[in-house]
């Protein structure tokens, strides 16, 4: 695509954002208890399109080469991304369950399950390659130090007479398997020589040998063009998947080198941009920053002047928190300000009194059980909207009516630039100018008045009395970084993670959760809503500093399900999408490591120390039940696996909104665990049933593919997808690794694969049994999340019977 294209797509982006901000404030009226569905569903809009706002967004921010462009998409990407996990909490909060069956309103909105797909900004591992590099550089070295090896990498020692005759029995061996070979093939050969002396060859004219070889070749080529024009038209309907041509790959390998070519321009125009600021702010500093800071300091006395001619005494200056002169010089009138902050007293006094009334209200509905209040649903306030709203509009104001033409080269724009710095110098001189002038004011108060200082009173933020959340005590103040990442390493606590990308976890979507919901049945959540909550839960989060900042706080997720379902793969795979460091707080992992009550602490503080550190980090707990045991076994006494339990709730406390570190647990056995303290340290949790049929055609497409497989018409998957219901993801590759052994696969374009070939495989395999899967599904629906899910179900049940019975009364005349 060319610049005037993505340009276009900014513009049409813009239309899209505007609609979207229109529809942003009626959700913040509150809507009756009776209307959620219709609540939901203007939710759900929302949420699918930002998705696709988001998509867009990270596609111009990537592409796009004009650095100041670049700056303002970049705070459009965060605060969209921002929105997209408020608008999921706002889903979760109204729906009351982790996932959503969308299937109507995609066919509503006209759009296809790939709308759905989380984006992953490109710009989460490409901005901080460096310290990636240098991160994995550091733990390659220090494993490279220390060489652990595992006892699984250890060979059984043998003397050396048994090594000998162990050698001489395996080249005894090839050289019979060598021999044997080149005896039949002299038996093979007598035979054909046998043969040929007893029937000999028939005689045929020169005529009828090539009328033979010519009907041999001609049917040979017919059946050939059959097949093709076959192969052709299935492609052409849509029945078999077409190939991949040579062309297309150097047309998509040719659009690669141009996007990489577009990113090293946008490289050169940031250090353009960069050195064009430093040289522009000097140089305003030069020019015009000492006849701003007069002009600054004529205003704010000529204030002084009025305010003391209408009022007969000085004003309050305004504190730095409170904006400090600003606040006087926004087109105001000294009246106007006086007004203002008397105003601003008022308004915190009477917010105090609302917030008793409310509080006195909802001690009056909790006794009768009864309030208005109640039964109203709405969005809470959003910390996305307003910075998506100021992008917008610096769009419609600087970027919108300005034509390519005049950056044809897509340079900086030095006006605006200058227009730019000339802000932030005037916002630097008014701090240094508001401290010279309040030393102005009192001097005026004592000189002419003969008053002492008088302070402003900003109002009182109630909400803050405490300051900010409760600090750590640091129970390693002289231990360096490094030292504490090397001692983590060396005790196997801080790993080197598997490089796997979040879409390798490949899953289709639930088509029938609406009609399922209709029908009185509960819906499960598909692999494809598994992953979506991985990537809202997880990558988003923890890939940028500022979309944490704004979205709602979750320091942790549980991943629950059967083994071999790929928890441990989306584990790696949020380390890999985000960049984020992998701790194992395992209890198996923990054992013999820092023992002592003394030891659990000192475990959890160097981890989570070093996690907020170089953030981003993930923690992963597997066997989380373990944790958490009603009763631990005695086999496992000895291990101690519940010993970091009440460290471990203390320190996920003391995560805020600005660290980047995430606890995952995963865990097949969450029945072991008391409800209580799992649910309360893991804040969501991600139920992963077993794969429906939908997901395991795909499972069995994309793994024969990821196999070197091209799926042909002989090969029935949607039987294999039937047959295979009950088996796990790992289960199915396992089955399609015994099959296509090195041998199978060099036969492959001579005999194709059939579906039976992998059901002997398959029985052999363990499947999930149903009682482990009820176990399973009895325990999810007795969380806290999924039993107010019932709840809710009950009493709107409840309600539409009691409409249905006063329908069916008579009405008296």
């Amino acid at each position: 695509m060319s610049e005037g294209a993505y340009q276009r797509l900014w513009d049409s982006s813009h239309v899209t954002l505007q609609e979207l901000l229109d529809q942003e404030q009626p959700l913040l009226q509150p809507v009756p208890k009776r209307q959620r569905k219709s609540f939901q569903y203007r939710l759900s809009v929302l949420f699918l399109y930002y998705l696709g706002l988001l998509r867009q967004f990270d596609t111009l921010y990537d592409q796009m080469v004009q650095p100041q462009k670049r700056r303002l998409l970049r705070r459009l990407l965060d605060s969209v991304a921002g929105r997209v996990l408020e608008l999921k909490e706002e889903m979760v909060r109204a729906d009351l369950r982790e996932f959503h069956c969308l299937d109507h309103v995609l066919q509503d909105c006209k759009l296809t399950p790939a709308d759905l797909e989380v984006p992953i900004p490109k710009y989460f591992r490409r901005e901080q390659s460096t310290t990636l590099h240098e991160r994995a550089l550091m733990l390659a070295e220090i494993l490279g130090r220390i060489q652990p090896v595992s006892p699984l990498e250890r060979f059984p020692e043998i003397s050396r007479a048994d090594a000998i005759t162990l050698l001489q029995t395996a080249e005894r061996a090839r050289q019979g398997r060598l021999r044997a070979a080149f005896v039949r093939e002299i038996q093979r050969e007598e035979e054909r020589n046998r043969k040929m002396r007893e029937g000999g060859r028939p005689k045929f004219s020169q005529d009828q040998a090539a009328i033979t070889i010519q009907k041999v070749w001609k049917g040979y080529l017919q059946r050939k063009r059959t097949q093709q024009d076959r192969q052709r038209e299935m492609e052409f309907i849509g029945m078999l998947p077409s190939p991949s041509p040579e062309e297309p790959l150097g047309v998509l390998s040719q659009a690669g080198r141009g996007e990489d070519a577009r990113r090293l321009l946008q490289l050169e125009k940031e250090e353009e941009l960069q050195s064009a600021m430093v040289k522009v702010q000097s140089y305003l500093r030069e020019t015009e920053g000492p006849a701003m800071k007069e002009r600054i300091q004529e205003q704010i006395r000529q204030w002084f002047i009025e305010c003391h001619a209408l009022t007969g005494q000085f004003p309050d200056y305004p504190d730095e928190s409170s904006g400090g002169s600003y606040l006087i010089f926004s087109d105001k009138t000294p009246e106007q300000v006086k007004m203002e902050l008397e105003m601003q007293v008022q308004e915190s006094k009477k917010k105090d009194q609302d917030q008793k009334k409310e509080r006195e209200k909802k001690g009056a509905k909790d006794k009768t059980g009864k309030g208005e209040a109640d039964a109203m649903l709405k969005v809470l306030p959003s910390k996305s909207i307003p910075l998506i709203s100021a992008g917008h509009e610096e769009y419609k104001s600087v970027w919108q009516n300005r034509h390519d033409g005049r950056l044809p080269k897509q340079d900086f724009d030095s006006e605006a630039l200058r227009v730019e710095k000339r802000k932030e110098m005037e916002q630097e001189i008014r701090i240094q100018v508001d401290e010279l002038m309040r030393q102005e004011l009192k001097n005026l108060r004592l000189a002419v008045d003969r008053e002492v200082e008088r302070h402003f009173k900003a109002p009182k933020n109630k909400a803050g009395k405490t300051g900010g959340k409760k600090k750590e005590k640091d129970l390693t103040p002289d231990r360096s970084v490094s030292s504490l990442f090397e001692e983590l390493v060396v005790c196997g606590l801080l790993k080197k993670s598997k490089t796997v990308a979040l879409k390798d976890f490949v899953g289709d979507f639930l088509y029938l959760g609406s009609t399922l919901s209709l029908s009185n049945k509960v819906p499960m959540p598909s692999l494809f809503d598994i992953r979506q909550n991985v990537a809202l839960y997880g990558v988003l989060r923890l890939g940028s500093p500022d979309i944490h900042s704004m979205a709602p706080l979750i320091r942790s997720i549980l991943l629950v399900g059967p083994s071999g379902m790929g928890k441990k793969m989306l584990v790696n795979a949020v380390c890999t999408e985000t960049g984020a460091n992998l701790f194992d707080l395992s209890p198996t992992n923990l054992q013999e490591k820092y023992p002592g009550k003394i030891g659990a602490q000192m475990i959890v503080h160097i981890v989570f120390k070093v996690a907020r550190l170089l953030q981003p980090s993930v923690i992963w707990i597997g066997n989380a039940e373990k944790t958490f045991y009603k009763k631990v076994p005695k086999e496992e006494e000895e291990m101690d696996p519940k010993r970091i339990k009440k460290d471990l709730t203390k320190a996920l406390q003391l995560l805020g909104p600005g660290d980047r570190v995430m606890l995952i647990g995963t865990t097949s056995q969450p029945q072991l665990a008391e409800m209580k303290g799992l649910c309360r340290t893991y804040e969501r949790i991600l139920f992963m049933p077993q794969p429906d049929y939908a997901s395991r055609y795909v499972l069995w497409k994309h793994m024969l593919e990821t196999q070197g497989v091209q799926v042909t018409q002989s090969l029935d998957i949607s039987t294999l997808a039937k047959v295979s219901d009950g088996y796990t993801p790992s289960r199915i590759l396992q089955a399609i690794r015994l099959v296509l052994t090195e041998r199978r696969i060099l036969q492959l374009p001579k005999r194709p694969l059939m579906a039976s070939e992998f059901l002997a495989h398959l029985a052999k395999l363990e499947p999930v049994h149903r009682e482990e899967e009820e176990s399973l599904k009895d325990w999810y629906f007795r969380t806290p999340l999924s039993v107010s899910r019932m709840k809710l179900e009950k009493d709107q049940d409840a309600e539409e019977a009691r409409l249905a019975k006063e329908k069916k009364k008579p009405k008296r005349l």
